[in-house]
């Protein structure tokens, strides 16, 4: 039944992409392509298992800025990676690694771009997560400018900012609970954390939103004048696992950050995460899987160049 909604919607993407992007786009230029990618990444992932969740993180925050066009790879004072709102974001290494194999074997083929949306599937998969078909044919942005990073998602955002700045991107709120999701893998440090645990706005203390038998824990792991690099999951109990523990915990005031937890303060996103746990949903759906496959695929679109736009970049960090 997942196999066959997931390939219904493939088919559907396809349609509604106009062409800009196709799967299997380089089976012809480049045919080791994606094989080459997905082989750095397992050993990047076996290397540190935290590495699926960097590489799915990266993914995001390129798409975000100007659009999935690997802007955020550039490294210069100015540039895009250098954003507050891109602080911890990593996995650079791993795609210069991917890229570099890449161009011993397909010069001037590969966009960065695709490898960042290509490694974020694979990281995913080595996650125990879905595996899918990267529609591919993007081409490198010539723009990166940290100033361009500031209508990121924020953990502080209200429920509303983040409604907002998906919106502006072509997503839609069921996106941002399903991308929230991606929350299921990985850790984040207690600097993102101790607002609400130690000074909570409005009020001073910490978060009402956090269960009273999660708010303890997550102290003992960040107290008060601690170390803010210190790092904890952010999906207690599964942060190894891409599964849906995470709006699990979400539905439970266990959730690590505050703009997770605010999912479950607002009617609408709080009715799409309870739709995944109704007593039905194990053989009508709506199925997690499937549905966040989708909207990666559809985030993996926001704001692509193709054709003669942008570039193809030698090396990832540098323009050409």
């Amino acid at each position: 039944m997942v196999a066959l909604i997931l390939s219904f919607i493939f088919t559907l993407i396809v349609g509604l992409s106009e062409g800009q992007l196709r799967f299997n786009f380089y089976a012809e230029t480049c045919p080791a392509a994606e094989s080459i990618v997905r082989a750095v990444v397992r050993d990047a992932v076996i290397s540190n298992a935290n590495s699926a969740a960097i590489l799915l993180r990266l993914h995001f925050h390129d798409c975000f800025v100007e659009g999935c066009d690997g802007s955020i790879l550039i490294d210069n004072p100015n540039a895009e990676k250098h954003a507050f709102a891109h602080q911890g974001v990593g996995g650079f290494d791993v795609i210069e690694r991917a890229k570099a194999q890449l161009e011993a074997v397909c010069p001037g083929v590969v966009s960065c771009a695709d490898v960042v949306a290509l490694a974020a599937r694979d990281a995913i998969a080595f996650a125990r997560g879905p595996f899918y078909d990267v529609p591919t044919g993007r081409r490198d942005g010539r723009v990166s400018n940290l100033f361009l990073a500031n209508d990121m998602p924020d953990v502080h955002d209200s429920v509303q900012q983040l409604k907002g700045k998906f919106f502006r991107k072509g997503l839609t709120q069921k996106d941002l609970v399903l991308l929230s999701a991606a929350h299921t893998i990985g850790t984040t440090a207690c600097f993102f954390v101790k607002d609400r645990l130690y000074n909570f706005f409005p009020g001073g203390g910490s978060d009402p939103a956090i269960s009273p038998n999660f708010l303890p824990l997550l102290k003992a792991r960040c107290p008060p004048n601690g170390d803010v690099n210190v790092r904890l999951p952010i999906d207690q109990g599964s942060e190894r696992t891409f599964d849906s523990h995470i709006l699990q915990n979400i539905r439970s005031g266990f959730a690590v950050l505050e703009s997770d937890a605010k999912l479950r303060e607002d009617v609408e996103t709080r009715s799409i995460i309870d739709s995944y746990f109704g007593f039905f949903n194990p053989m009508f759906g709506p199925f997690f899987q499937p549905d966040f496959v989708a909207s990666m695929v559809k985030m993996g679109q926001i704001g692509v160049k193709t054709g003669f736009q942008g570039e193809i970049r030698r090396t990832c960090s540098l323009f050409n």
